[in-house]
Formats: C-alpha cells, sequence, structure tokens
C-alpha cells in the first residue's frame, strides 16, 4: 500500500538562489520531496529577485533584516500570528525548520501551539562564529539556545557523525544523521577546460589550486596563502596558482593579501562545474563547518581534496587514497599533506581518480527518501503523542518531552 503524501513546510532564512550550503541543501530536499509527490511550502524572507504577486499557496514571504557582516544574507523576522492564522486555514502535516533565527522561532512556537510534527535540521554552527567575529561571550549563551530550541522538535537531523558527536558534548538530544549528496552528472572531470585554464595563465602541466566558498573570518582562509608559499617553495621549476571561486566579506582583504591568486567571484551551475574541473588540487581550510557540501562537489569533478578530519572530509575521504587529510588545526600537517599530493604525478593522478570513483555513489535520491523517513517518523510520533493527550495544550516554553 502506497504511504499517503505529505505537506510538508520548510522554514529557512536562506534559499536558492542564495549560494551557500544551506539553501542548496533546501533546494535539493524541496525538490525531491516534490518528485516524490509531497506538497511543499516554504517559508522564507523576501529576497532582492522577489515580487509583491511571489507568494502564493506554497510560498509565504516575510520581512528580513541584514546579517551584520554578511552582506547578502539575512534573518527572518518573527510572524508568529501570521503563520498560526495560515496553518489553522491549511495545516501542515510536518514542518522542517533549518535556521534558529527569529523566524525558526516563530515557526516552532506556532507549531507547538497547534500540535504539529516538528523536525529540525543544524545546518550552521552559529556559537563557533561568535568567538571568530569578537563575541566570544555570547558563545555560552547561542549553545545554550540552540540546545533548548532543538530539544522542542521530534528530531534534530545533523549532516555528518563529527557533527553529531560535537553536539552530543554539548548536550544536545534526538539527534539523526541526515548526510548530503552531489550530483555527479553536473559535477564531472569532464568539464575540464584548457581554455579556463589558459585564463589563468595555466597549461595542462601546471597545477590550479582551487578553492570554492564564502569568503568570510570563519573559513580559516589565510591558510590558503601559507599552503601556496609552502608548496611554491617546495616546488620552485613548477608552475602553481591560486585560483578563488566565490565571494564574501574578506574578499578584498584576501586580495590584498594574495595579489597572483585569480578571483572568479561567485560562479553557478555549468560555470561552476567548469571551475572545479579545471583544478588539480583543492584546499578546504574551514574548521567551522557542519557539513561541506563543496567537498563532495570537488570529489565529483576529480580533485585531490586537502581538508582537515572532519564533517564531510572525514566521512568520504580516506586519507591517501581518495584525498588528503589533516587532523584538525594542525596546519603543518594540512601544508603536508597537500605537499605530499604533488611529490609524484601517479599519486595525484590515483587519488583523483579515487575521488571521482566514491563521489558518484554519493546521490541526492537516497538522501531524499532518508529525509522523507524522518520527516514521517516525526508525524507518527506526533500523532501517537496526540492519542495520549488529547486535550493537552503545549505553551512555547514549556519542556515538554521530545517525540
Amino acid at each position: 500500500m502506497t504511504a499517503p503524501s505529505l505537506h510538508i513546510t520548510l522554514i529557512s532564512e536562506t534559499f536558492p538562489p542564495e549560494i551557500n550550503g544551506v539553501a542548496n541543501t533546501l533546494g535539493r530536499l524541496s525538490e525531491g520531496l516534490r518528485q516524490l509527490g509531497h506538497r511543499v511550502e516554504l517559508v522564507r524572507p523576501r529576497q532582492s529577485a522577489d515580487t509583491q504577486a511571489s507568494a502564493d499557496d506554497d510560498l509565504m514571504l516575510c520581512r528580513g533584516w541584514p546579517l551584520p557582516g554578511y552582506p547578502g544574507l539575512q534573518w527572518g523576522q518573527a510572524s508568529m500570528h501570521k503563520l498560526l492564522r495560515r496553518w489553522k486555514r491549511q495545516r501542515p502535516d510536518v514542518l522542517y525548520i533549518a535556521t534558529e533565527g527569529p523566524l525558526g522561532l516563530s515557526a516552532l512556537r506556532a507549531a507547538r501551539r497547534l500540535g504539529i510534527a516538528v523536525v529540525s535540521g543544524f545546518h550552521t554552527n552559529f556559537q563557533q562564529y561568535s568567538g571568530i567575529y569578537g563575541l566570544g561571550l555570547l558563545n555560552r549563551v547561542l549553545t545554550q539556545y540552540l540546545r533548548w530550541f532543538h530539544r522542542r522538535t521530534q528530531i534534530t537531523l545533523v549532516p555528518s557523525p563529527s557533527q553529531s558527536v560535537a553536539l552530543e558534548r554539548r548536550g544536545f538530544e534526538g539527534l539523526a544523521l541526515l548526510s548530503r549528496g552531489v550530483d555527479s552528472q553536473l559535477f564531472h572531470p569532464s568539464k575540464r577546460s584548457s581554455a579556463l585554464r589558459e585564463q589563468w595563465g595555466l597549461t595542462d602541466d601546471d597545477i590550479a589550486l582551487l578553492h570554492v566558498g564564502r569568503l568570510a573570518p570563519e573559513k580559516n582562509l589565510g591558510l590558503l596563502k601559507r599552503s601556496l608559499d609552502a608548496l611554491t617553495l617546495s616546488y620552485p621549476g613548477r608552475r602553481i596558482k591560486l585560483i578563488i571561486v566565490g565571494d564574501g566579506p574578506q574578499r578584498a582583504a584576501l586580495e590584498q593579501q594574495l595579489p597572483q591568486a585569480i578571483f572568479c567571484g561567485t560562479q553557478r551551475g555549468e560555470a561552476l562545474a567548469e571551475h572545479y574541473a579545471s583544478g588539480d588540487i583543492f584546499l578546504f581550510p574551514s574548521l567551522t563547518e557542519t557539513f561541506g557540501n563543496v567537498v563532495l562537489e570537488a570529489l565529483a569533478a576529480g580533485l585531490g581534496v586537502v581538508a582537515y578530519d572532519e564533517a564531510a572530509a572525514a566521512q568520504h575521504i580516506r586519507h591517501g587514497h581518495n584525498g588528503a587529510l589533516a587532523m584538525p588545526g594542525d596546519e603543518a600537517a594540512f601544508i603536508d599533506a597537500a605537499t605530499w599530493l604533488l611529490e609524484e604525478a601517479e599519486t595525484l593522478r590515483r587519488v583523483r581518480l579515487n575521488a571521482r570513483q566514491h563521489a558518484r555513489r554519493q546521490g541526492w535520491p537516497a538522501v531524499i527518501e532518508q529525509f522523507e523517513g524522518f520527516l514521517r517518523s516525526a508525524c507518527r510520533s506526533a500523532g501517537a503523542r496526540a492519542e495520549v493527550q488529547p486535550r493537552l495544550t503545549v505553551k512555547p516554553e514549556s519542556s515538554a518531552p521530545r517525540g
């Protein structure tokens, strides 16, 4: 017997065409759920491309407030009463709250008021960002808030085993693993472009060190220069160039620090795939990722990935086989790992081949089906609780047991 389709509401402060890991993941999940026959409603802040007529039965837009230090990203305005009115008219079966800001909090409170099942996702390490942005005193407060928030949902989905362990150590409960997939047809070694490499000033025998991502302080991008300097010193006879794809608040500072690097700005779709495939080694020095979608994209494009042994890299890279890993925070080991990839041409060729073979097995369909399973489980849990306590009214601030 086919299971009935669900009315699923996704709540997020970011969504495509915005470019970041959360938006990319939610775009894939929402499209996949629709293809499985579910109704997917989206609640998010208004984006610059939206018109007044953009909202419809499956889209609710709210006002957004700029996120300090992050041009282009925003918090969604709290909208609890609007959500209550909307969901009383058309009640969702389950919510997925991807961001824990004012919009996510108002959705959580409205859902608890109406007894709607809620699944949450832990997509961003905001508590770690506080120290990087000079707000270390907020770390404990943010951690307490995030723990309080996620305890009030049936399930909290985390993208990597290392993230699950880190959260469990901080007292988070009810965690479940939902990994990420990659479009291995889009990100493919065949997209390599000699013409693009020529624009970078490189021949096929030269080395393009690639980095893709948001250019922001929490990404530990100072290690890119130190890695480039070390590799140039170790291999004085080789032409090695750093290629940086992406944009963000740290771009101007990086352009001053790395005058010889090529800054390509934001790339999308086929152009992004071409940039990946035209690189040779992918440097990913971040220490604040919950996952790191770009790692899987780089593996799918057949690059030799150098990263710290956590999040997506820990989950998908076997050191020396399909990439090179360093213990988190050990910069010397990170640079040594990159140096090792260039010691022998055969080493890099073998690692890149293995990277592609691994990534091509990490598709989105299995992830989406697993996500659907978590949403159905939350619905069953909420339904069972309602049968036991049919007259229970849960206040937003209560500490009702987790389903």
